[in-house]
């Protein structure tokens, strides 16, 4: 395996606040007068009489002007009567219209879960559509995919590549400004550019890669145990896993031309919200997330059954921009550092309760949309060299700030490319495994620049994952060769050479 390196960096000193908005949207209450009907009573058991009062004498002329006026009533009565037919009709065909658009975005999705390889969802659906028994063009769509479903061939699962990424580099100019030193070439090392991202996913859909999720591979029965499953796709297509490590959006990476949080904007879809240095704040696709939903909406064959990348969470600063950890709810908690201190004085209506809650709906989009989450561990963690209070303490901060905003999960990404052990495999003797497994974490991963490495035991799954950063690029490029040809991806705005670890911390 690679050596291990730190893409940590505990030397940034920039503050820069990113700016909270509120939305609130107030829906307008209608109401219709209540109109009461006098109570009749039928006394069955009685007879009525009827006492008719006496008829006034009434004369012709005010006769005539009766008449008229009665049958302006009954116009008006008519037309009224008309007027609900209309409206009866009318909403009938809103109706039927309403219905035809339900069966028509049931056939769209289908259309898509067939493209995605999911082809016995998609006939499933086609066949739950009313006039499928009658629908020849239908029925001949079905049975296009039952063919391709025949077509399919296993993928091995020692051949799925994993790739990752750290927080996109939106604006080269401020991230890898020489006035920032050593974070500038920390950043110029371990982060990847939206240009650069773009052509190296453009490049892997044109090479045939599928993305894919580690459940997919295998997944973990109720006593712990593997169950390992098949990935089966069309011949000319190979199988890989994305992630992206720290998606908390630091305080120490405002204003370095780097997103500040993740949204839901005003269609439902997750965005970035992005501050640019003069204070205003623009929305968009400036990070993995956006980025990949935005890929994958034009190219839905890009994903396998709707499955996304894996998103690698730490939990001091908060989650996906939202400052959710505990030292956030009160400003004299002695545990502040000076950004966060600074970030409360500058929201002095920051809302913690509210900050959670909001985080918690971005991050039910999220997997809604096919993303899934991973502990990157609370505080950026060397595991193995750090003595087993403080992994547990460490775990038990994540469970308590970060899994109850966005779930569990059995998936440990760890820091610093470190690893609970080397090529050998993981056994009961491995006191932070045995812990590990213990809190319900099945699946690890470390870094490793080949195309694959893998191991499988009875009760976890290991597969280490490949940096597409600076450093592997410039480096490295030959590593690459599989996924993109480097010369055509590297950004122009990148200063070069790109330095190593040592030559920036020694």
């Amino acid at each position: 395996m690679d050596e291990k390196k730190n893409y940590h960096f505990e030397n940034f000193d920039v503050s820069f606040e990113p700016e909270r908005r509120s939305r609130e949207r107030h829906a307008v209450s209608k109401t219709t007068p209540k109109v009461e009907t006098p109570k009749i009573e039928d006394n069955k058991n009685e007879t009525v009489k009827i006492q008719l009062p006496k008829m006034p004498k009434i004369e012709p002329k005010k006769l005539v002007i009766a008449a008229v006026a009665l049958l302006l009533v009954v116009f008006i009565v008519i037309g009224f009567v008309s007027c609900a037919s209309a409206s009866d009709k009318g909403n009938k065909k809103n109706n039927e219209d309403n219905a035809m658009s339900a069966q028509e975005m049931t056939l769209e999705n289908a259309k898509i879960s067939a493209a995605q390889y999911d082809y016995e969802t998609a006939i499933s659906q086609v066949k739950s559509l009313e006039k499928y028994a009658t629908d020849a063009e239908l029925q001949s769509l079905v049975s296009s995919w039952e063919q391709a479903i025949l077509n399919l061939v296993e993928f091995p699962h020692e051949q799925i590549t994993h790739i990752f990424f750290h927080s996109l580099v939106y604006e080269p100019e401020l991230a890898f400004d020489p006035e920032n030193g050593n974070q500038a070439a920390g950043y110029n090392l371990v982060m990847t550019t939206v240009d650069e991202f773009n052509k190296i996913i453009q490049s892997m859909y044109d090479k045939g890669y599928v993305m894919v999720s580690m459940h997919d591979i295998c997944t973990f029965d109720e006593q712990g145990n593997r169950v390992d499953h098949k990935i089966m796709l069309p011949p000319d297509k190979k199988a890989f896993v994305l992630s992206q490590d720290d998606l908390n959006y630091y305080h120490v990476q405002d204003g370095d031309g780097i997103a500040t949080k993740l949204v839901i904007d005003e269609n439902g879809k997750v965005v970035n919200e992005y501050k640019k240095l003069d204070g205003s704040v623009t929305y968009g696709d400036f990070d993995v997330v956006p980025l990949i939903d935005r890929f994958v909406e034009k190219h839905p064959d890009f994903s396998y059954k709707g499955h996304k990348g894996i998103l690698a969470l730490t939990g001091y600063n908060g989650v996906l921009g939202y400052r959710t950890d505990s030292v956030y709810a009160d400003i004299n908690d002695p545990n502040l550092d000076p950004d966060q201190i600074e970030f409360l004085q500058n929201n002095p209506n920051f809302n913690y309760e509210q900050e959670r809650a909001e985080a918690k709906k971005v991050a039910d989009k999220m997997k809604e949309d096919g993303w899934e989450f991973a502990s990157h561990t609370w505080g950026h963690m060397t595991v193995p060299s750090s003595d087993m209070d403080r992994v547990t303490s460490d775990t038990e901060k994540w469970k308590a700030y970060v899994e109850s905003i966005v779930g569990k999960t059995d998936v440990l990404i760890f820091p610093n490319g470190s690893d609970l052990a080397g090529t050998e495999n993981y056994d009961s003797s491995i006191e932070r495994f045995n812990y590990l497994v213990s809190e319900g974490f099945h699946m690890y991963c470390p870094v490793d620049s080949t195309p694959y490495w893998q191991q499988k035991g009875d009760n976890y799954f290991r597969m280490s994952r490949r940096n597409l950063d600076g450093y592997r690029m410039y480096h490295n490029p030959e590593r690459c060769e599989d996924l993109f040809n480097v010369s055509e991806v590297l950004d122009k705005k990148r200063p070069l050479p790109v330095p190593t670890m040592e030559e920036i911390y020694g």
